[in-house]
């Protein structure tokens, strides 16, 4: 989820307005840069319960805590709901699931020492309380109902509206994690091929990385059990978004689609006003019933840009959104993956050779099926682990060109070992802790808690 909303700024007269906004996120290609987010379920070391908002070993004492680094908190109505450093950010989901935003970054070798560098922030004040954070998809033990809520509005608002809408977006709020990485582009057209690429090789993705087979102590079916979650969370707002595939996609298209998909707020004066189902189209008419008479401003536009949540989203830089949370490699390997399949030209060419005759019940098939099977999913007659192996191939080829070398002359090829590994074994972070819980773990996942912390 996104942090507190921006000011106000202009009143939008126009869509045209709303094109010229996500156009001036074109970048020439040396002031490309990569920003990583990565989500972790934070629980109480003696209980393994998710942490509450208030108390000792609480949501309140980690953001307390994490000051010390220099982190200066942001309030809502008198409660710290986040912490902002320069271009970074940590910001909380709805079941308390702590978020590092992290600073628009040059090179993989920086975003792997910023990674690195909060874990051991965070890991000292958890310690300090008696907490622990593990990075999984999705809360392999807690129900629903033992999840508490962190007191941000615009959550109250989202949980009302979603099960209207779907059976499964309550849990997408509170009981997932991802890791997701944003990457700029030059033009248009670039960002349509970039765009392209990220939804159809975002099954990829979520193979990979699929790492949430349990719910409430047991197998749930799936290997990434929090990508199916996104199946059926909302149809509005989720998905594969097929237009992105039509002729003449573009910045209006994407603004078009992102004018339907209703409202869930408007922001004013420190508080979040229940819009929920309201169309923006009427609101640029001044004709909203939550604020009749009354024009959207740009930070009504970029507010509302945060309210979808396609497997790739598209703001002044694209999100690439599949991934299931993880420990801290492959935290460094999911912006490695993309980086190198995006940042160069040759590999996004080739990437797209992959994916651009996939067509529409393609990427369907693909969608509903890989969050079950993962890399051993049959597409097109063949497992999707060879395909997989591939995108990594390319990806390396990608980052080698790119020649972003660290202090001892190594280039960025080599954070993409973790995911190598899953390949040479043909098996998922999901299917090794499967195992392990139909042996070493005698059928519980309370070890997951140990083993897997950060």
């Amino acid at each position: 989820m996104s942090g507190p909303p921006k000011a106000s700024g202009e009143v939008i007269a126009s869509k045209a307005q709303l094109v010229e906004y996500i156009a001036g996120g074109c970048k020439p290609r040396d002031a490309w840069r990569i920003g990583t987010e990565h989500e972790k379920f934070a629980f109480d070391l003696k209980t393994l319960r998710p942490l509450p908002y208030d108390g000792p070993c609480s949501i309140r004492a980690m953001l307390e805590g994490l000051t010390r680094f220099g982190w200066q908190a942001v309030e809502e109505n008198g409660n710290p709901i986040a912490l902002t450093k320069g271009g970074a950010s940590i910001t909380l989901e709805p079941g308390g699931q702590f978020e590092l935003s992290g600073d628009a970054l040059d090179n993989l070798h920086q975003t792997c020492r910023e990674v690195h560098e909060h874990l051991a922030q965070v890991k000292e004040v958890a310690g300090e309380i008696g907490a622990g954070f593990i990075g999984v998809g999705f809360n392999p033990k807690w129900r629903r109902d033992d999840i508490p809520w962190m007191p941000k509005g615009r959550y109250g608002i989202m949980k009302a509206y979603m099960p209207k809408r779907g059976s499964l977006g309550l849990d997408m709020m509170l009981r997932t994690c991802t890791i997701q990485v944003n990457l700029d582009f030059s033009s248009e057209a670039d960002m349509v091929k970039k765009f392209r690429v990220g939804l159809a090789l975002q099954p990829i993705a979520t193979a990979l990385f699929a790492n949430s087979p349990f719910t409430e102590g047991k197998p749930n079916g799936f290997l990434s059990y929090r990508s199916h979650v996104w199946t059926d969370t909302d149809p509005d707002r989720c998905g594969v978004l097929p237009f992105v595939f039509e002729d003449g996609f573009g910045f209006e298209r994407y603004v078009d689609y992102m004018l339907d998909v209703p409202m869930y707020f408007v922001y004013r004066d420190g508080k979040y006003i229940d819009a929920s189902g309201q169309s923006f189209r009427d609101f640029m008419a001044r004709k909203l019933p939550a604020r009749p008479g009354e024009a959207p401003t740009m930070g009504d536009w970029t507010d509302h840009m945060t309210t979808v949540f396609p497997e790739v989203r598209l703001k002044r830089y694209l999100e690439m959104r599949g991934a299931d949370g993880g420990p801290w490699r492959r935290i460094c390997a999911l912006p490695a993956l993309w980086t190198g399949l995006l940042y160069d030209q040759g590999a996004l060419d080739a990437a797209w050779d992959l994916c651009k005759d996939f067509a529409a019940e393609d990427h369907d098939y693909l969608r509903r099926e890989v969050p079950k099977r993962a890399l051993a999913t049959e597409f097109r007659g063949r497992p999707l682990i060879e395909m997989a192996r591939e995108v990594v191939r390319l990806a390396r080829a990608g980052l080698t060109a790119r020649e972003r070398l660290d202090g001892t002359g190594t280039n960025e090829a080599h954070h993409l070992a973790t995911l190598e590994d899953i390949l040479r074994r043909g098996t998922t972070p999901a299917e090794v802790k499967l195992e392990r819980f139909h042996g070493a773990w005698n059928g519980s996942v309370d070890p997951l808690y140990s083993e897997y912390a950060y």
